[in-house]
């Protein structure tokens, strides 16, 4: 390998390094709104920081409120990687579902086992946290409302059907479309050939005509 090729790489080999240090992007999701009986249910809850590099501290709350209730009740609480179940009717039910190992909380997600009919109702996530700067603390509440329906089986909507059937066709028109481009491409370069071994083969010939009119042209000299 030459010394330019390899100044060339060195930039690459240092982003690539740079790449396998750094923490993968947070994004807010919306949590999933319609569970199933007597199945697992994640109720999503994701408040990202606009600055990484700030340190900060975070805990989560959880609230609920059944559909015939009209106040809502401390359901959950995580701080200081310390989960607790505060609501009797979730004991045994809740699992920690967010971020692990770290008190710079930004997944508050939380999952619920065996989902029942009495869980259908409103669930508020409510993130406070503290931004650590060099000279003060700052600190800010962030409040997700999550609207959960309970069935006796999922079902799927139209919309996810049309997406499916959708992205079935684009698979098939881009299949054919390929076939379509290799035929196009295969009689091109066929062509191509076809042409460059006409153009080799009146060259030869025309080389050999000239080679026996020049061979003509001594013996008559002679």
């Amino acid at each position: 390998m030459s010394a330019v090729q390899e100044l060339l790489l060195l930039p690459l080999a240092l982003l690539a390094l740079q790449a396998s240090l750094c923490r993968g992007a947070c994004v807010e999701v919306d949590s999933d709104t319609e569970a199933v009986v007597n199945e697992g249910f994640k109720l999503g809850c994701i408040s990202c920081k606009m600055r990484g590099e700030v340190h900060a501290m975070a805990s989560v709350n959880w609230y609920f409120r059944g559909l015939d209730e009209t106040d809502f009740s401390h359901l959950y609480s995580y701080e200081d990687k310390i989960p607790e179940i505060i609501d009797p009717r979730f004991y045994e039910r809740l699992d920690w579902n967010g971020s692990k190992k770290t008190n710079d909380l930004q997944d508050g997600s939380i999952y619920i086992l065996n989902v029942t009919s009495n869980d259908t109702g409103t669930y508020k996530c409510i993130f406070q946290r503290t931004l650590v700067y060099s000279n003060y603390e700052f600190q800010t509440n962030i409040s997700k409302t999550i609207i959960m329906n309970v069935v006796p089986k999922l079902t799927r909507g139209l919309a996810s059907i049309l997406s499916e059937v959708m992205m079935y066709v684009s698979i098939i028109g881009l299949q054919l479309w390929l076939v379509v481009e290799m035929l196009y491409c295969y009689r091109k370069i066929s062509a191509a050939g076809e042409e460059a071994l006409r153009e080799s083969t009146a060259e030869y010939l025309a080389i050999a005509s000239e080679s026996k009119d020049n061979c003509a042209g001594v013996q008559v000299a002679e």
